[in-house]
């Protein structure tokens, strides 16, 4: 699914209602993007989640070698996005790094990246479990949970305060039948209570919708996976999931 998401970021540079989504969460209009992000027309505000920059570096620290492209690839998608949607306000909803240190240790290059994206608007990191400590000399501002737009934006998602919740942390993912054989994408997940966010990071994982980790989350008859396929949304009833 990464080298979709490149070449879709590189071919659809304009916002196009055709292979969008489009949902509410308490009322509030958004549109799901395929390539990961969450983008709320009434306000302006694009949040995307999870992006785990500088994975790759951490694991290196540790004496693991991953692909060292993924920090480039995540931050050329969120460009991607950024440019269609043209936000006034951009939410990255926490584990925007990969650990601690990734913020600091992170290449001039990819924070003048990010510098250029956030010229002109409001920039806000939400702190995550990966990155409680914030974002270390970049353009914005570091919180722990945000209340904007009617919303409530935290990394973790509440047991007892689920309304009009956007969350990420738990990378939500969804299979389905498709062509005799299972399909499984990142997706983003909502009941019009809460919606979760698939993780945007290029070198993460997903947890199913059926772990038992997502269990008492949403009100499972109005649970919708809008699932991201490599060109487009593909929008599923909790029902027609594979389990």
């Amino acid at each position: 699914m990464t080298m979709h998401r490149l070449v879709h970021a590189v071919a659809t540079p304009v916002a196009n209602a055709s292979f969008q989504a489009r949902t509410t969460i308490n009322g509030i209009a958004a549109i799901c993007d395929p390539l990961g992000g969450l983008y709320l027309t009434e306000s302006g505000t694009l949040v995307v989640s999870d992006l785990h920059l500088e994975k790759g570096s951490a694991f290196a620290r540790r004496g693991m070698m991953l692909p060292p492209y993924d920090t480039l690839a995540t931050l050329r998608i969120l460009e991607a996005v950024i440019a269609r949607h043209d936000p006034r306000t951009v939410i990255s909803l926490g584990d925007n790094f990969h650990d601690r240190t990734g913020s600091a240790a992170m290449p001039d290059t990819f924070r003048q990246m990010i510098a250029a994206m956030a010229r002109g608007r409001d920039w806000i990191w939400i702190n995550g479990n990966h990155d409680p400590d914030g974002a270390w000399g970049l353009p914005g501002a570091s919180m722990d949970e945000l209340r904007h737009a009617g919303l409530v934006f935290r990394h973790e998602p509440s047991r007892i305060d689920a309304e009009g919740e956007i969350a990420g942390h738990l990378h939500p993912s969804a299979t389905v039948r498709r062509r005799e054989r299972s399909v499984r994408r990142a997706c983003f997940a909502t009941d019009g209570k809460r919606l979760l966010m698939p993780a945007f990071g290029v070198t993460t994982g997903g947890l199913d919708l059926r772990h038992r980790a997502m269990s008492g989350l949403f009100d499972r008859g109005k649970l919708v996976a809008h699932m991201l396929g490599r060109d487009r949304i593909y929008s599923v009833r909790y029902d027609n999931l594979m389990g």
